[in-house]
């Protein structure tokens, strides 16, 4: 019996003749590694996505960013969206076998969720700075219609956000720069209803005058209110006048004054000491200096008044804006 007919005689008793192994190319194991560097890449790219969205989340809590319950649900949905485009981007790399295209789309979905996010930050920061701008426009019609201001809105909005720059990471975490900010340069907004022949009036106030000059912090947020942006700092800028010995304003003492209102009151106050006034000459900083350490644990949050006395003379004469006369 010949070789070929044992070997029929064996197919036909049951003997199957084995698979051919498929050969695995070098070309193969380039591109299933390129794939999974693609999705690894994208993977990492969508955690810094998760990333950043979280930092605009936190950051974006101001003045500019109040939202109502549907903006927070749009905004809780866009993160879960984020966590979940992450998961399936791990769980692809781990338990699946992607092709190059399924790798390329998951990549480049990555690329374009970054670049939709700095699209809308660099857009949200601009709003931001034109709406500054527009706020400081108004502000400067106000102290035209006051000669005793002069630019003191300004002047107390640069010494506050000096100010927030000296202090601790505690007290900075519970108050938006932004917000502050705003708050700041809005101060006196309410001196628009007080009559010209008060704001003028080139000596100092009688006692009905000086109660009518009081109720202008009451009036600025009444001008505010129809601004619903404004809610979250209406307090700062209605208790900017308070003393921390409770003899304020509004009678509040201490703690009960808002940290960012007693941060814009040390501001106001060495602004309104430096600077001009038609019924009396600026003072020095030294002079500043030696009024508002006497005030500290009265009329001024002494802890807050250490801070500020910290900064150097030449940072806060930094704070003068071009327009402001001595």
């Amino acid at each position: 019996m010949t070789a070929g007919h044992k070997i029929a005689q064996k197919t036909a008793t049951g003997f199957q003749t084995s698979p051919p192994v498929p050969q695995v190319t070098v070309l193969s194991i380039y591109m299933n590694v390129l794939n999974i560097i693609f999705i690894i890449t994208g993977a990492l790219l969508m955690m810094a996505n998760i990333y950043r969205y979280l930092r605009f989340l936190y950051t974006t809590t101001d003045v500019l960013s109040s939202e109502d319950m549907k903006d927070k649900i749009w905004k809780n949905t866009a993160f879960l969206l984020l966590i979940f485009f992450f998961i399936g981007y791990v769980f692809i790399a781990v338990f699946s076998r992607p092709d190059f295209m399924m790798a390329m789309v998951l990549f480049w979905g990555s690329v374009f969720v970054a670049i939709v996010l700095t699209l809308m930050f660099t857009l949200l920061q601009s709003a931001k700075e034109r709406s500054i701008e527009i706020a400081e426009a108004l502000v400067g019609v106000i102290d035209a219609r006051d000669s005793n201001l002069n630019g003191h809105s300004r002047h107390v909005q640069e010494l506050t956000m000096m100010f927030y720059s000296y202090l601790p990471a505690g007290m900075k975490r519970e108050i938006s720069p932004i917000s502050l900010s705003y708050a700041s340069l809005m101060h006196d907004v309410g001196k628009l209803g007080v009559p010209e022949s008060i704001l003028n009036k080139p000596a100092k106030l009688d006692d009905n005058e000086w109660e009518i000059m009081k109720k202008h912090p009451d009036i600025g947020v009444k001008i505010l209110k129809p601004l619903q942006a404004f809610d979250n700092i209406s307090n700062w800028i209605l208790y900017h006048h308070e003393r921390v010995d409770g003899k304020g304003y509004h009678l509040l003492k201490a703690e009960e004054i808002p940290l960012a209102a007693r941060i814009i009151a040390i501001a106001d106050t060495y602004s309104a000491i430096t600077m001009r006034r038609s019924y009396k000459d600026a003072r020095t900083h030294e002079e500043a200096v030696r009024i508002i350490s006497e005030a500290a644990g009265t009329q001024l949050d002494e802890e807050l008044v250490k801070i500020f006395l910290g900064i150097p003379k030449e940072e806060l004469e930094k704070c003068i804006p071009e327009q402001l006369e001595y």
